[in-house]
């Protein structure tokens, strides 16, 4: 018999804002430097991606505005929900996005939030371009038409 642990379900935290918003031109998967009720958390799925952004501070890459719910079994240990977090990169990975990361326009976005095989907290954080207004009028078209053929296909 399988206990019920509600820990055991597959975690993938999406950030839908992002992909209407910008137009993804390089992805890269971080750790995350947490403390230990805020892993708690993420295993619950209580997270939210959607005014999160991220920034370099020297060489280290930062994410801003994560919110990650309060551990509800935690006493007085418990974390700040909104705290910047440290990314987790290597460092020529860091060195292309700070590279890229000048040029006007592009910005880095986190995308997802996953827990890996081995149990590790992880991000998707992609090199961004914001899109224009005709941009996202026509993404809605694509979505649009791609839902139509669903309904058809049933």
């Amino acid at each position: 018999m399988a206990k019920n642990n509600k820990f055991d379900k597959i975690i993938n935290i999406r950030n839908k804002k992002a992909s209407f918003e910008f137009e993804f031109l390089d992805k890269f998967k971080s750790g995350i430097v947490l403390r230990g009720t805020e892993i708690k958390s993420i295993r619950e799925g209580k997270v939210s991606l959607t005014e999160a952004y991220c920034y370099f501070k020297g060489d280290e890459l930062f994410i801003k505005q994560m919110h990650i719910a309060p551990y509800t079994l935690a006493a007085h240990y418990n974390h700040d929900p909104v705290r910047e977090r440290k990314l987790l990169l290597q460092k020529h990975e860091l060195k292309k996005l700070q590279n890229k990361f000048s040029e006007k326009g592009l910005s880095i976005v986190p995308v997802r939030i996953f827990i890996n095989d081995r149990g590790l907290a992880k991000m998707e954080v992609a090199l961004a371009k914001g899109k224009k207004v005709h941009d996202k009028r026509q993404s809605i078209k694509e979505k649009d038409a791609k839902r139509d053929l669903q309904r058809m296909a049933f």
